[in-house]
């Protein structure tokens, strides 16, 4: 490359730094932001370090790990560690808090419950839930994990209200692999419609919503239909374009006096 195109290269590139500083006037609403939610994990798992953790993450670092972070703060590593890797808390406590945000902000009657199992590519075998499967992410089977979202949609914005990995009965059986993780004793496995329904069922009566969505994963499963309608669920579902649909609004076939009767035109 010539001197003139490197100088460009150069003064390209330095347009493209992005300093910590221009985030400066947000923090004070960042603040308000993560107050509920640092109330909520300070009760479930005391003394947890929460405003050190954003502190780091929010910094120049430029490898944003516990040992760096733990540095930066002038905290043990160890304090950082715990609170991110095996520090004994639930989560749950913080979704309560993010449903009850979303459904003050968001929320209006129309509004529409998104379901989406999603797939993150991994390597190695060590990841909860990592196996090869089908990765919608590429678009082919390989080693991913994948979690069911539950999202929220109305004509002012979007958002995710829940959250699970994806753990299959291989895994499930595996006790060793559970046991390195750790994954919970109570942690099964439970087909994805199901934790859809499960997710659906503690929520729908927090965020007004006239719709269920999702893709055609599940709206090829006539049980987890059934059980929307059972719920007086409207839906929208994806499905695959062999799905035979009938007809409701065209008559049944005249039947000529012998034989079966005939069936109702399906398409």
């Amino acid at each position: 490359m010539n001197t003139v195109g490197a100088q460009r290269k150069e003064a390209l590139l330095s347009d493209c730094i992005v300093s910590p500083d221009v985030f400066n006037h947000m923090m004070d609403r960042l603040g308000d932001f993560v107050v509920p939610y640092q109330h909520a994990l300070e009760a479930e798992a005391g003394g947890c370090p929460v405003h050190l953790s954003l502190q780091g993450l929010l910094s120049h670092l430029q490898r944003k790990n516990a040992e760096a972070i733990a540095a930066l703060v002038d905290v043990e590593r160890q304090l950082i560690q715990d609170f991110i890797g095996t520090a004994p808390w639930d989560h749950r406590p913080l979704i309560t808090v993010l449903v009850a945000e979303v459904a003050a902000q968001l929320s209006e009657p129309d509004g529409v419950i998104a379901f989406d199992p999603r797939s993150f590519p991994k390597r190695g075998t060590h990841s909860v839930g990592v196996k090869r499967q089908w990765c919608g992410h590429r678009g082919k089977v390989d080693n991913c994990q994948v979690g069911v979202f539950m999202g929220y949609v109305s004509r002012h914005e979007h958002a995710v209200l829940d959250f699970r990995l994806s753990l299959s009965e291989e895994w499930a059986r595996d006790e060793p692999r559970r046991q390195a993780c750790p994954v919970p004793q109570e942690v099964r496995y439970h087909p994805r419609h199901e934790q859809c329904l499960e997710r659906l069922d503690q929520w729908r009566e927090h965020v007004p919503h006239g719709w269920v969505t999702g893709d055609d994963a599940l709206g090829r499963h006539t049980g987890f239909r059934g059980q929307l309608r059972e719920r007086g669920e409207r839906y929208v579902l994806g499905g695959p374009c062999t799905t035979i649909m009938r007809d409701l609004q065209a008559p049944l076939p005249a039947y000529q006096g012998c034989g079966r009767r005939p069936k109702a035109l399906y398409h």
